[in-house]
C-alpha cells in the first residue's frame, strides 16, 4: 500500500504512517481472535482489550486494506434503507434498536477520535444528501420526516440554499444532517489500530487465515507461519473475506466504487465550492459523491472500477460532471484515483451471523461502514464479553443467505455504471 495511488489513492498519500504490525510467526494463545483489520475488527479489538481479555487481530494484508481504507470518508447516521422500511424488515425490537444505535453512530466515531487523539482530518460540518429532480426531492423529504419523528436534527434545504451550500449544480434540494461529517478514512483505521495496541491487543498483518478448526473448548486459527488458539472467533472481513470465510462473502454482491482527487485547489475555489465543508452525495441510482480533504483537494466519486476500459470511461465522465457541477473549476486535473468494493446484501441491511459455537460475524454494510462498523464492533465485543445478551443485540442472528447469480449481478452492475457514465448527462 505504501505510496500506492491505485489501491488507496489519496488516503495512502496523506495518512499518517501505520503502526508496526508484522506477520504472525509461531503459535499463540488468546481469549478472542479477530479476523479483519477494518473498522469492525479494530473497534471490537479495542473494546475487548479494554475489557481485560487477551485479544489477537489477524489481517490478511495491511490495516485498512479493504473498504475501511478506500471509502469516501462520509461519517453518516443510519443505513441506505429508509428508516420505516428498516424497522418493518427487522421487526420489534431490533429495528428501532438499530436505528437508535446507528443514529448515534457519528457521535460515537467523533467522540472516539477526540478521546484517543486520532489524527484523521475530522470535519464536523454535517453532510448533504442532494436531490436530483422531483423524485429525488420526494425521497429526501421522506427521509427527513422519518428521522425527525425520531428526534434527529435533520432539515430539507430548498434548491436555492442547496446551491449556496454546494457552490453549483442544479439539485432540487438537499437533506442536511448536522450529526454527520467527514474524515480521512485510512488515517482513522490506522488510528484505531494504534488505540487497540495501546489497550493491549496484539495485531498481526500480512497474516491470512487459512484454516479454522474446532478443538473442543477452543478454536485453532491456522495461518501460513503460525496459529492462534482462542475460545472465541470474530469474523470482520465484510466484502474482502477470503477462505475460510467465502460462504459469508457469497451472500454479498461486491459493488465497486471509485474516487478521484484533484490537486489542492486555490483559495478562490475553496471558498466557492462546498464553502462550509459538508460532504455530499446525490440521489441518482448511480450516485455521485464529493467532498474536500483537509488540504483542499476535491474528492469526487461514483459507482465503478478504475480498471480496463472502465478507467477511461469513469475518468472522462468525472471530468465532464465536475465541469457541469462546478464550472468555476475550469480544466480538471486529478492527482490520484482509486477504488474499492462495497458488500451489498439483498435487503441492504447488515448481518449478524452465529457461524458456529463462539464463532460470530457482523458485516454487509452496503457502503455505510464507518459509523456502523465502529458501533457494531463495540457491540460484538460486549456480546463476547458477556455484557450483552443475544436478545439485546441490534440485529437478529440470521442464516447465511446465498444470492442466485451473484457473480452475474455484480458484473451487470459494473457494466451498468460504465454505460451510465458513458451516456448520461446530469448534475
Amino acid at each position: 500500500m505504501k505510496g500506492n495511488r491505485k489501491s488507496h489513492g489519496l488516503w495512502e498519500l496523506t495518512a499518517p504512517a501505520p503502526p508496526y504490525t508484522g506477520p504472525l510467526v509461531g503459535d499463540l494463545q488468546a481469549d478472542v481472535v479477530v479476523i479483519g483489520g477494518g473498522y469492525t475488527g479494530l473497534s471490537a479489538a479495542i473494546h475487548l482489550a479494554e475489557g481485560g481479555v487477551r485479544v489477537i487481530l489477524l489481517e490478511a494484508s495491511e490495516i485498512g486494506f479493504g473498504g475501511s481504507g478506500r471509502n469516501v470518508g462520509l461519517v453518516n447516521a443510519g443505513m441506505w434503507v429508509m428508516l420505516d422500511t428498516l424497522s418493518v424488515t427487522l421487526g420489534s425490537p431490533f429495528g428501532e434498536r438499530l436505528i437508535e444505535l446507528l443514529g448515534g453512530g457519528p457521535q460515537e466515531v467523533f467522540a472516539s477520535i477526540e478521546r484517543h487523539g486520532i489524527d484523521c482530518e475530522v470535519e464536523r460540518a454535517g453532510t448533504l444528501h442532494c436531490a436530483a429532480g422531483r423524485r429525488g426531492l420526494e425521497e429526501i423529504q421522506i427521509r427527513s420526516e422519518q428521522w425527525q419523528k425520531r428526534g434527529a436534527p435533520v432539515a430539507v434545504l430548498d434548491a436555492k440554499e442547496t446551491r449556496r451550500k454546494i457552490g453549483g449544480g442544479n439539485y432540487t434540494g438537499a437533506l442536511l444532517d448536522t450529526r454527520a461529517g467527514t474524515i480521512q478514512p485510512l488515517a482513522y483505521a490506522r488510528g484505531l489500530a494504534r488505540v487497540a495496541l495501546a489497550a493491549g491487543a496484539r495485531i498481526f498483518a500480512q497474516t491470512e487465515v487459512l484454516t479454522v478448526r474446532d478443538m473442543g473448548l477452543r478454536w485453532r486459527v491456522g495461518t501460513a507461519m503460525g496459529s492462534v488458539r482462542a475460545e472465541w472467533v470474530i469474523v470482520a472481513t465484510d466484502a474482502y473475506g477470503k477462505r475460510p470465510w467465502l460462504r459469508v462473502q457469497r451472500e454479498q454482491i461486491r459493488l465497486p466504487y471509485f474516487n478521484l482527487a484533484t490537486r489542492p485547489l486555490p483559495d478562490r475555489l475553496r471558498t466557492s465550492i462546498l464553502p462550509e465543508r459538508q460532504g455530499a452525495w446525490d440521489t441518482h441510482e448511480v450516485l455521485s459523491s464529493f467532498r474536500f480533504d483537509q488540504s483542499g483537494r476535491l474528492v469526487f466519486g461514483s459507482v465503478g472500477a478504475l480498471e480496463g476500459i472502465g478507467a477511461l470511461v469513469h475518468r472522462a465522465w468525472a471530468v465532464r460532471s465536475l465541469r457541469r457541477l462546478f464550472p468555476q473549476l475550469g480544466d480538471v486535473e486529478f492527482e490520484a484515483g482509486w477504488f474499492g468494493m462495497i458488500g451489498m446484501t439483498s435487503d441492504h441491511l447488515p448481518r449478524f451471523h452465529k457461524l458456529d459455537r463462539n464463532l460470530v460475524s457482523f458485516g454487509g454494510y452496503n457502503g455505510r461502514g464507518i459509523a456502523p462498523g465502529t458501533v457494531l464492533g463495540r457491540v460484538l465485543a460486549s456480546y463476547v464479553l458477556g455484557r450483552l445478551a443475544e436478545e439485546d443485540l441490534p440485529l437478529p442472528a440470521a442464516p447465511v443467505e446465498y444470492w442466485r447469480f451473484r457473480a452475474a449481478r455484480g458484473a451487470l452492475y459494473r457494466a451498468g455504471s460504465q454505460l451510465v457514465h458513458l451516456t448520461e448527462a446530469r448534475l
